[in-house]
């Protein structure tokens, strides 16, 4: 059964999801890395080809939980699959069942669309980990994400 309280973002809800991305990087201890803007967020999720998709959970007529979105790839089976970039919900909020019914509205997305798999990263430290395996949710403990980015990044695309 579908959580009335859950559903996919719309422009006029683009303020509200930067304010939670912006709760979450406090949430991870690092909000002087959240560069987000509303005009950022738009442009990503509703500009000319957008490649960013969301949900939002709202209580009341107020949005209090998001989750962002986007397609990738599994060279192996041979499909897309969904990457949840970011799942938060307010922390008044937890325990109130959203953050399952966010994850639910995108497995079902997965299902539909015939997606082959729904993937996540979670800091190691953060106690959502326990409701994910409850979920499930397998830890796929032998993989290391890797990232370049700023003057790395800069310093590889310079050697094309």
């Amino acid at each position: 059964m579908t959580d009335s309280r859950i559903r996919r973002v719309r422009e006029s809800d683009v303020d509200a999801v930067v304010g939670l991305v912006h709760e979450l990087a406090e949430f991870e201890k690092s909000p002087e890395e959240c560069h987000l803007t509303a005009e950022l967020l738009h442009a990503a999720l509703f500009g000319e080809a957008p490649a960013l998709f969301g949900h939002v959970a709202e209580v009341d007529g107020v949005v209090v939980g998001c989750a962002l979105w986007f397609l990738n790839f599994s060279t192996w089976r041979g499909v897309h699959g969904l990457y949840l970039e970011d799942l938060y919900v307010r922390a008044d909020q937890r325990g109130s069942g959203l953050g399952k019914s966010l994850l639910a509205a995108l497995a079902d997305e997965c299902v539909r669309r015939g997606l082959g798999r729904f993937e996540w990263s979670v800091l190691d430290w953060n106690p959502a980990t326990e409701f994910y395996r409850a979920m499930g949710a397998v830890a796929m403990d032998e993989w290391t994400v890797y990232r370049l980015s700023g003057d790395q990044l800069k310093a590889l695309a310079a050697q094309a």
